[in-house]
């Protein structure tokens, strides 16, 4: 009898080529690593009046979830940009976080260019690339990360410094203590999702075959907005699946009204739920109702709940969590988690315009002034 792949460890290391899964199992390696290398950050900049982390994709969700785990305590302003050019208000009094992990990445470059022409206070965050070549030219802050892992993969890499920097612009944060239970935590949910683990016992494996053969939606709240985001990426390139993710309570002014009538589309799509027992009643409230609401048309629903106590180590538990999933519903799907090779042919197409040459062109005038 054939096992199911899932089950069938040989199997999955054959799809796995470039051991995709060998992230998630050690993530918690990862980011202790990280948190190291994070600890010697220092800059030596006064207070900002706010701050823009500027990058894209697999470089821009630390980015996120660093904005949403200190939203309730900074009083310092935080934006994502991911755009070739920086916001309006972005000046002296503003710092500039450029997160780049390959550090080749146009638009970053294009931020990067824009925060040095505004005279703004900017650091960069990468494994190498122009964006560490051109900061160790311009003698501008730069940290630089553990190279050779696939960006979305580098998440500890990026976040860990992230925070570090966060800690020192709107004081007194800190994630010490948070980050330690954190880690247990990891390790936790690395054991009970463990390719070894059966489909039966294993919950990552689980929502896979409940996803597969639909396009996931997930929803999110509060600390767990950018967490949906980083799942709809995940399934996007790790399991090559469309997916989408939206957020409470925004959601409910548009979002459910999809589900009212979707007719044969609603077999379309599986949505999960990003849970967690400290929901606020008015969340909790919204997202009971909405999966009432929802369960005529959409049959397909599921719940991720966080673990742990601190809203880091529950932050990071349920990323964990994703990143398994979609592992397993890639090689479900029968396909290899690592290759993104539509997004390396749209690169490569698009340098074609010059863009990128231009920027560097004029970031090498610049640092021969």
């Amino acid at each position: 009898m054939v096992k199911p792949i899932l089950d069938d460890s040989e199997g999955m290391r054959h799809i796995d080529e470039s051991n995709m899964l060998d992230f998630c199992v050690h993530a918690v390696d990862q980011y202790k690593k990280s948190a190291q290398t994070a600890q010697k950050i220092k800059l030596d900049y006064p207070t900002p009046e706010n701050v823009v982390i500027a990058g894209m994709g697999g470089s821009a969700i630390g980015g996120e979830l660093a904005k949403d785990l200190i939203r309730a305590s900074s009083r310092v302003p935080v934006e994502i940009c991911r755009e070739y050019t920086l916001p309006a208000y972005a000046g002296k009094k503003t710092l500039v976080v450029l997160t780049s992990y390959s550090g080749d990445t146009e638009e970053t470059l294009g931020s990067f260019l824009d925060a040095l022409k505004r005279k703004c206070m900017v650091c960069c965050l990468s494994s190498g690339g122009n964006l560490i070549k051109q900061a160790k030219r311009l003698n501008v802050p730069y940290v630089q990360v553990q190279a050779n892992f696939p960006p979305r993969a580098a998440l500890p890499h990026m976040l860990m410094p992230l925070l570090k920097i966060m800690e020192q612009t709107s004081p007194p944060q800190s994630f010490k203590s948070d980050f330690s239970e954190a880690t247990k935590l990891l390790e936790k949910v690395s054991a009970e999702n463990a390719p070894e683990k059966s489909a039966a016992e294993n919950p990552a494996k689980t929502l896979a075959q409940n996803l597969l053969g639909v396009s996931p939606v997930v929803y999110g709240w509060g600390i767990y907005r950018g967490i949906a985001l980083r799942y709809k990426q995940q399934f996007n390139e790790n399991a090559k699946v469309p997916a989408k993710w939206e957020a409470f309570s925004e959601l409910n002014h548009n979002e459910t009204m999809g589900w009212e009538k979707p007719k044969m589309l609603s077999e379309c799509f599986g949505i999960v739920f990003l849970r967690d027992i400290a929901e606020p009643m008015e969340i909790r409230s919204r997202i009971d109702t909405t999966k009432v609401l929802m369960q005529p048309a959409v049959p397909k629903m599921f719940e991720v709940w966080a673990q742990g106590k601190s809203p880091l180590a529950r932050m990071l538990s349920t990323i964990l969590m994703g990143d398994f999933t979609s592992v397993y519903l890639a090689m479900l799907r029968g396909v290899d988690p690592t290759p993104v090779d539509t997004v390396s042919v749209m690169k490569k197409k698009i340098e074609e315009n010059g863009a990128k040459k231009k920027i560097l062109g004029e970031l090498e005038k610049l640092s021969s002034k």
